[in-house]
C-alpha cells in the first residue's frame, strides 16, 4: 500500500498494491503492520456500510468524542463520493482546515482519518455504497457533529441538488 499524507497531519490517502492477471486483480485493503507502520491506529473494532441512493445525499461532517474517538478508513465500494475530513484538534497547525479526496470504486483510494477529525462525504453519482472500517465501537453519546457549511471551515463542496437530514443540517456554529 501507498500512503500519502494530506496536508492535515496523520490524515492518508492510502493506494492499494494491485495485482492484476487475466482473471481480474487482488489487493490488499488493511494491514496492521503496515498502519502501525505508518503510526495510525491499527485497531479495527467495528465495520459500517452506508448506502445512498441518490446523487447529491451528504452526510456529516459527524466525529465521536472523548473517550471514545473513531479513527476511520473509508472506502467506497460503488459509486463515488468527495469525502472530507475536518481538523478539530485546537493544538493543531492545521486546526479547523480541511481536504478533500475523491473517492470511488474505480479507483479504489482509501482515505485514513484520525479520531480528533470531522468526517462527511458527498455522493457523485446514484447508487453509492461506502464501507468504513472504525478504530474504536459506535457510543451515541458521544456522537457529535459540525454543519457541513459552517463558516469556520469554508469548505467548497460540489455543486448540485444536496439531500440531507435535518440534524446534520442544523448543527450550529462551531465555537472551538
Amino acid at each position: 500500500m501507498v500512503f500519502r499524507e494530506t496536508k492535515l497531519q496523520g490524515a492518508f490517502v492510502i493506494e492499494p498494491d494491485t495485482y492484476a492477471d487475466e482473471r481480474g486483480f487482488f489487493c490488499r485493503s488493511w494491514s496492521a503492520r503496515e498502519f502501525e507502520t505508518h503510526g495510525l491506529a491499527s485497531r479495527l473494532a467495528e465495520c459500517n456500510i452506508s448506502f445512498n441512493k441518490k446523487k447529491g445525499t451528504l452526510r456529516g461532517l459527524h466525529f465521536q468524542a472523548a473517550p471514545f474517538p473513531q479513527s476511520k478508513l473509508v472506502r467506497c465500494t460503488r459509486g463515488a463520493i468527495y469525502d472530507v475530513a475536518v481538523d478539530l484538534r485546537p493544538q493543531s497547525a492545521t486546526f479547523k482546515q480541511w481536504v478533500a479526496v475523491n473517492l470511488s470504486a474505480e479507483n479504489r483510494l482509501m482515505f485514513f482519518i484520525p479520531g480528533e477529525m470531522a468526517h462527511g462525504f458527498q455522493t457523485m453519482e446514484d447508487d453509492t455504497e461506502i464501507f468504513y472500517q472504525m478504530s474504536e465501537r459506535y457510543v451515541p453519546e458521544c456522537s457529535r457533529g459540525v454543519r457541513w457549511n459552517d463558516p469556520a471551515f469554508d469548505i467548497l463542496w460540489p455543486e448540485g441538488e444536496r439531500i440531507m437530514i435535518d440534524r446534520d443540517r442544523n448543527y450550529p456554529d462551531f465555537s472551538g
